[in-house]
């Protein structure tokens, strides 16, 4: 009797113990990590969503400011207690309506996949976003261009050359236009590779983006790390007079 017992007792040892207990260990560690990891994406999208979003550079309309395959920081809390864009901020915005008529239609799925990639920084952003530098704001007088060939806002030369892409003039296509007050005229930095304002004069809108329509302002490239800075305000817009169109829905001003 003594000798079975013993026997009974060997069969649950230590070891049988421990193999019985790892189990649920092991399991438990797999599902925490997936706990932990669904969390991060979570956390990750909500900060991108209301404060600062990843944007990959797809063009090159920005050069030499931007390069293709920039992932900017795009500060998503720089307008969203009462400021407003000022000249010479570059700035993401939603185009539909203005730059884009016609959005084209996604599968749902595969458009939330992509959104979420694109809002993570691994993925273009979508067609309707763009990236642009504002030039005038709600009641300004931008007109292109005087005998030196360069922009005026509100009768004010401006002197681009330290952003322009080198070689580039300010602006082949001639204008004059009042903007708007709650709208912006934007433009890119390299201006003969990019489509923004003046390449929607004649359409609905004529060019200009509503300012609620502004995701936020470009501060940082995050990546490649051999372009880690900040985007730095220009003062090209210095000595441009407040605009005589302004009005209290107006934009800001530089």
């Amino acid at each position: 009797m003594d000798t079975e017992a013993q026997h009974t007792e060997r069969d649950l040892s230590p070891d049988a113990d421990t193999r019985t207990e790892e189990r649920p260990r092991f399991a438990l560690s797999w599902r925490t990590s997936g706990l932990i990891g669904l969390i991060c994406a979570v956390a990750l999208l909500l900060v991108s969503q209301f404060v600062v979003q990843p944007f990959q550079i797809p063009s090159g309309s920005m050069q030499p400011t931007l390069q293709v395959g920039d992932r900017l920081l795009v500060n998503k809390l720089a307008y969203r207690f009462g400021a407003q864009p000022a000249r010479g901020d570059v700035i993401v915005f939603d185009g539909t309506g203005s730059f884009v008529r016609d959005v084209p239609e996604e599968n749902p799925v595969t458009g939330l996949l992509r959104g979420a990639a694109a809002a993570l920084g691994l993925a273009e952003p979508a067609d309707t976003d763009f990236v642009k530098r504002v030039v005038g704001v709600g009641g300004d007088r931008v007109t292109c261009c005087d005998k030196e060939g360069r922009i005026e806002v509100n009768g004010a030369p401006v002197d681009e050359t330290p952003y322009l892409y080198p070689g580039n003039p300010p602006s082949q296509v001639p204008f004059d236009i009042v903007v708007p007050p709650g709208t912006l005229w934007v433009m890119g930095d390299h201006r003969s590779q990019s489509r923004d304002s003046r390449d929607h004069l004649g359409s609905p809108g004529g060019g200009m983006v509503p300012v609620d329509k502004v995701i936020g302002r470009a501060d940082w490239i995050g990546w490649p790390a051999s372009r880690w800075s900040g985007i730095s305000p220009t003062d090209a817009f210095d000595s441009v007079p407040r605009a005589p169109h302004a009005s209290a829905t107006g934009g800001g001003h530089g």
